[in-house]
């Protein structure tokens, strides 16, 4: 029995009527609608996109590992007849790492009882044009010292009372395994964290233990979220300013997010991912795990 469904007028009435080829896809299977008498190609994440998912996949993980779109693009030339221009290789990753964000931020997560939240400071040019000027934003995420995973992240305007909360917000939401969250001496993370996690009447203490490491005192620093923070600086220094919008900025930042989760693998992890000890029942079936996020991601919706 056929479960593909008509995309034009959600009609189970198909039939499978020959194939078609593409040059980016290969041989598809092409249906026929009983409903509505029309043709069609089941849409899957790539639909209508002139690249083979092999090829765009590539384009994410070369970026991820510190090729400059340039670089992505010189490197097609020697490996692909139709090369593509960097411009199209950024719209790939901005696309293709918010649909992977949007599956990845909504699992739960099997993390130790401590994580580390903090923040970088980024400068962003507000266009190409260097006279209009720099907007300074901020980039804000958590990690579990158990497994590294970064719990939650976001490339923010500013570093707002609401931003922050969001964060942690969203920290709780994916696991509800903590009980001690360490900060720097942001005195605005002293209230959010009392807020978010709550205070329990029958004990008369809050339900998470909030740490302030300042390191300008010489209390030292967070150690595990500062050596992630020094991974990702060594990604960005190269980039020009994160000149576009903050959702364009937003976009890219999620991609080395996934990149650190899931793809990369950690010599602290015994050569393991993040993501396979803090979502154990996620098994990859090939070493294409860009291509299977993005699979699992159109499943989702």
């Amino acid at each position: 029995m056929i479960k593909t469904m008509c995309p034009h007028c959600n009609s189970k009435g198909v039939v499978r009527r020959g194939f078609k080829r593409t040059e980016a896809h290969g041989i598809r299977q092409r249906y026929f609608c009983k409903s509505c008498s029309k043709r069609f190609i089941p849409r899957d994440p790539f639909f209508r996109m002139r690249n083979s998912p092999e090829k765009i996949t590539c384009a994410l993980d070369l970026f991820c590992r510190g090729l400059s779109t340039r670089g992505v693009q010189e490197h097609f030339k020697a490996f692909f007849p139709h090369n593509s221009d960097h411009s199209n290789i950024l719209r790939w990753i901005r696309k293709f790492s918010l649909r992977i964000a949007n599956f990845t931020d909504s699992l739960k997560l099997q993390t130790g009882s401590y994580v580390e939240v903090d923040e970088m400071e980024f400068h962003r040019r507000k266009s190409h044009k260097r006279k209009l000027g720099i907007d300074k934003n901020w980039f804000i995420d958590g990690i579990d010292v158990k497994t590294r995973f970064m719990i939650n992240s976001a490339y923010v305007k500013n570093r707002s009372q609401a931003n922050l909360k969001k964060i942690l917000s969203n920290i709780k939401n994916k696991t509800n395994r903590i009980k001690i969250v360490t900060t720097d001496g942001l005195t605005a993370y002293e209230n959010i964290v009392k807020q978010n996690w709550g205070y329990d009447r029958h004990t008369r203490k809050y339900n998470v233990q909030h740490k302030v490491i300042t390191q300008s005192k010489g209390e030292g620093f967070n150690i595990w979220v500062e050596r992630l923070h020094n991974s990702i600086r060594q990604r960005t220094t190269g980039f020009r300013g994160l000149h576009g919008s903050v959702e364009s900025a937003y976009a890219i930042m999620k991609s080395i997010e996934i990149f650190y989760n899931f793809i990369n693998k950690h010599g602290s992890l015994n050569g393991k991912s993040p993501s396979e000890l803090a979502i154990p029942s996620l098994k990859f079936q090939t070493s294409n795990r860009w291509l299977e996020l993005i699979k699992l991601s159109q499943q989702s919706i």
